[in-house]
């Protein structure tokens, strides 16, 4: 069986997981790193360019010994080191990195100073209150480790977006091309854009006696066939991916493609709808006693019971069927709307390109403008940017402006915000800029009030512009650090500046929910990339996806807004640039 682009990269990851753990060099931890997240942007498929050349081809960040794993890894679905790792370090730790809010750096910590090596071992040190003393930690962290051991032992796996995306899309291609399918559309919680996933649903049409059920069993990544039937199969692929097919009728399509959408909660909603109209609605239609009257479309099962139809990522029982029946449906943003990115890294800090090639790339991804937001200083591990770099980097944007690369490049940076709530830079290099992205990457264990108080005192710095993944949280390995974001929320909308969605899937941050809290504020969200390379853009749908869920239309996104537009937004928070 051929082996996937995101397969490679998931033993990529782990391998960066595990050295971290064991203490490696932090440079050779992040190329592991990069490499998966190269080969998940990729357009090339791995297996068939060295089915075809005999060797990986040369990406961006991949060098010659990353590139000979991946090959490795292609012909044998092993690799070496990976194996080597798991014969130095117990086989029961890399089960403490899905536990939320525990990464590599704590799991290290955890091992080394308190000798955990399995959940049943952090949940001991947890419950004999010896985990809160240890610095980073805390009172809060120890309970948080406890309730996610606790929600672990009745939880079903989950997978990020972005891990599922690819084979969603190279499932849906793999069966397309079975003779005789007329349709297939992903449905459940990825139709919804959830910033995770527990299992896959795929709908499927086509003519009687199409092979289609029998194609699905014999997919590269099958592991395991769990049942399989003429109308429904279920496989688990080897990352654990349950996936589920189902062959429906034509006339049944917008039934079945609604109920499997889910969500639950909403289509227990419109099935009360369809009661009260003395309709049935379920996945094989809309009836009136036995008489089909809708079904085929999606767009028929909501006029049956007097809705226009609702975009898959709002039907989570938030209030859409009353927005729907009153005619108050957001027209929501869409990816064609965003005009530019304002939160992007080069080579000069930790990104991989040069300003000039990322600038390129967001051409080339169709944006008008594009802010190089490198690191400041205070981040020394991605070799931050003090003043006199920064003034620097200010000229060679000039020069790159001057040029006239199709593309306009504003003036950024990264700045952290420190423990006290000043920014990591002086007034003076912060004035010169187009825009102050301001971010917390240090002290997330400070209590509520602290956390929260700090960065309200960076907010209300005059050259502050957008508060960069506003919570912190990492999915799955780092939890939201504690800190009250309503507050956050009402401050920036008494200030006048912006918030981040970062579209980086592990980040998704601001979730849902506080996107919509910010809408209702009137405070505008900036949604980003925070790309480190070229190939880094293609995050920014995983971003649209969640302000979709949290009901953003086009004029409450920032980078939705041309750069003659944009300009006067950024130059009133300071009155000066």
């Amino acid at each position: 069986m051929a082996v996937s682009n995101e397969r490679i990269a998931a033993v990529f990851d782990e391998i960066g997981d595990l050295l971290e753990i064991a203490g490696a060099n932090p440079f050779r931890v992040r190329a592991y790193r990069n490499a998966a997240r190269t080969l998940r942007s990729s357009g090339v498929d791995m297996a068939e360019a060295v089915a075809a050349a005999g060797a990986v081809p040369h990406l961006p960040g991949i060098g010659h010994d990353l590139a000979e794993k991946a090959a490795e890894i292609v012909r044998t679905g092993h690799c070496a080191a990976l194996d080597d790792l798991h014969a130095q370090l117990p086989a029961t730790i890399v089960e403490l990195l899905k536990l939320p809010g525990l990464g590599p750096k704590r799991v290290k910590k955890l091992h080394d100073a308190l000798g955990v090596r399995s959940v049943e071992d952090l949940r001991r040190a947890a419950a004999s209150g010896r985990i809160h003393d240890l610095a980073g930690f805390g009172d809060t962290a120890e309970e948080r480790i406890l309730a996610a051991i606790a929600a672990r032992a009745g939880a079903t796996e989950r997978f990020r977006l972005d891990m599922v995306a690819p084979v969603a899309g190279e499932l849906a291609a793999w069966l397309r091309a079975e003779p005789g399918v007329t349709r297939v559309e992903i449905a459940g919680s990825f139709r919804r854009a959830n910033e995770t996933v527990g299992d896959l649903d795929i709908l499927v049409t086509g003519i009687p006696g199409c092979r289609v059920m029998e194609r699905f069993t014999h997919y590269r990544d099958v592991a395991e066939i769990v049942e399989s039937g003429p109308t429904r199969s279920t496989v688990r692929l080897d990352s654990g991916l349950q996936v589920d097919l189902r062959l429906v009728p034509e006339e049944s399509y917008g039934a079945a493609l609604a109920y499997f959408t889910g969500s639950k909660a909403h289509n227990i909603l419109v099935r009360r709808l369809g009661q009260e109209r003395g309709l049935k609605i379920n996945e094989y239609g809309v009836f009136r006693d036995d008489r089909r009257i809708g079904g085929d479309s999606e767009e028929s099962v909501y006029a049956a019971v007097g809705l226009p139809w609702i975009p898959p990522e709002l039907r989570e029982d938030r209030g859409e069927i009353d927005a729907a029946r009153a005619g108050r449906l957001p027209r929501l943003v869409e990816l064609s709307d965003i005009r530019g990115d304002l939160h992007v890294h080069t080579r000069a800090t930790d990104g991989r390109e040069s300003i000039r090639d990322m600038a390129l790339a967001a051409r080339d991804a169709g944006l008008e403008y594009v802010a190089i937001t490198d690191h400041s200083r205070h981040l020394a591990v991605a070799h931050g940017l003090d003043e006199r770099r920064l003034a620097a980097q200010g000229d060679e944007i000039d020069r790159l402006n001057a040029e006239g690369l199709g593309i306009a490049i504003l003036k950024g940076i990264e700045v952290d915000i420190l423990e006290d709530g000043a920014l990591d830079l002086p007034d003076e290099a912060l004035g010169r800029l187009d825009l102050v992205v301001a971010a917390v990457h240090s002290h997330f264990e400070l209590p509520r009030d602290t956390q929260t108080a700090r960065i309200l005192r960076a907010m209300d710095h005059p050259h502050f512009t957008i508060l960069a993944h506003p919570s912190g949280r990492r999915l799955p390995d780092r939890a939201p650090f504690d800190v009250d974001l309503e507050a956050v929320i009402r401050h920036a909308a008494r200030r006048g500046c912006f918030l981040e969605l970062n579209a980086q899937p592990e980040r998704l941050d601001l979730t849902d929910t506080w996107c919509r809290a910010a809408k209702e504020h009137g405070v505008r969200v900036a949604i980003d990339s925070d790309a480190h390379s070229g190939a880094g853009f293609g995050v920014l749908a995983y971003g649209i996806g969640q302000a979709r869920r949290g009901w953003l239309g086009r004029d409450d996104v920032l980078n939705a807004r041309g750069l003659r537009e944009l300009r006067p937004l950024l130059r009133a928070l300071s009155g000066e640039r």
